[in-house]
């Protein structure tokens, strides 16, 4: 029963990583009017599959044995991995606060490596770097294409109307690009914690895996494609091929490396990056900086308090160490009250846009 419990669960994760990140992943291309809603949902579900069936092995391994040993994993632990992970995500929702599932899904392994003193410290490490990273990456990177797209050749050419059928099939090539990397990378924040219990090997793990991702970002998508389609971006072809382009590539190296990364960040950032470029350090406003930060602290640290709080409760009968739990439990929480007088993701990335 637990067993059939935790694959429930893990499926479900996947489902909604599917309708949520994924689906976003061809929002440009169907803003831009190139692709009907239909179509880009369906191209999306294809290529995310393709990914997590492609390229999604090596993150499988690093969430279900390289944070921790997989001997940590038994089903209870694997099953409490999951739904903390799941739980972090549905009380962030009820705060209005966009959190990564790749973060709460390492959360939620730490969490339990921290009940069994067996966290890979230098994995860790080499994770979070990863997380630091990549969004200044992307954010550098888009600067740089911006200027390279105000090259007066270049920009005298994409205002030609023979560019456009060109840059309509590159943005979905990227749109399809990003979809891949999303499923490369994400399928493992659901599976992972399964195959390091050998509910599922890793084969079957990702198959199944991935095809639940596609399945929510088909039938669950609508709505985020369409924000992030017509209600966040005022994106010209070329700078969504850029942003698109830039997230995919980064998620795609650190997939082949195994290591989870928050795509939302990544893209988000490289927005941030094109405003820069045209605007300069007003785009750089106090509470877009803060609001990446806190989600970057955030959704680990709840994830993995969650995650150590019911383990020690409810496998291994342990009331002492909750106490302490509690109290960073209620911390986080009070972070997470500050963040919703914050302007919420959709509405920051809007702003960048505008500017």
């Amino acid at each position: 029963m637990l067993t059939i419990i935790a694959i429930t669960i893990g499926l479900f994760f996947a489902i909604n990583i599917g309708a949520s990140g994924a689906a976003a992943s061809m929002g440009i291309a169907y803003g831009a009017g190139v692709v009907k809603k239909r179509l880009a949902l369906l191209l999306c579900s294809i290529a995310v599959f393709l990914g997590a069936w492609l390229g999604g092995g090596e993150v499988v391994k690093t969430i279900g044995s390289g944070i921790v040993p997989s001997s940590t994993f038994t089903v209870p632990v694997a099953l409490i991995v999951l739904a903390s992970a799941a739980l972090s995500l549905f009380l962030a929702n009820i705060f209005g606060i966009p959190l990564s599932t790749s973060e709460v899904a390492v959360g939620s392994v730490v969490g339990a490596g921290i009940v069994y003193q067996s966290v890979f410290a230098s994995k860790l490490v080499w994770i979070m770097l990863f997380w630091l990273l990549t969004p200044f990456t992307a954010f550098f990177i888009a600067i740089g294409a911006s200027f390279l797209l105000e090259n007066r050749r270049l920009k005298g050419w994409m205002k030609a109307r023979k560019a456009v059928p060109f840059l309509s099939v590159l943005v979905v090539f990227m749109g399809l690009f990003e979809a891949f990397s999303a499923g490369m990378n994400n399928v493992a924040n659901a599976v992972g914690p399964l195959v390091g219990a050998n509910i599922l090997a890793v084969g079957s793990g990702i198959f199944w895996g991935g095809l639940f991702v596609a399945a929510g970002a088909l039938l669950l998508g609508q709505r985020v494609l369409e924000t992030n389609g017509k209600k966040i971006t005022t994106l010209r072809l070329e700078e969504g091929c850029v942003i698109s382009g830039t997230g995919a590539t980064i998620v795609t190296v650190a997939s082949v490396f195994g290591i989870p990364v928050p795509l939302t960040q990544i893209t988000t950032s490289s927005i941030i990056g094109m405003g820069f470029a045209k605007h300069g350090k007003a785009v750089l406003k106090k509470d877009i900086v803060v609001q990446l930060l806190t989600v970057w602290i955030v959704s680990p640290v709840l994830s993995m308090v969650l995650s150590y709080t019911l383990i020690q409760l409810i496998i291994e009968h342990n009331f002492y160490p909750i106490i302490a739990m509690v109290g960073v439990l209620i911390s986080v929480f009070g972070v997470l009250s500050l963040m919703k007088r914050q302007k919420p993701a959709v509405a920051v990335q809007q702003q960048v846009a505008k500017e």
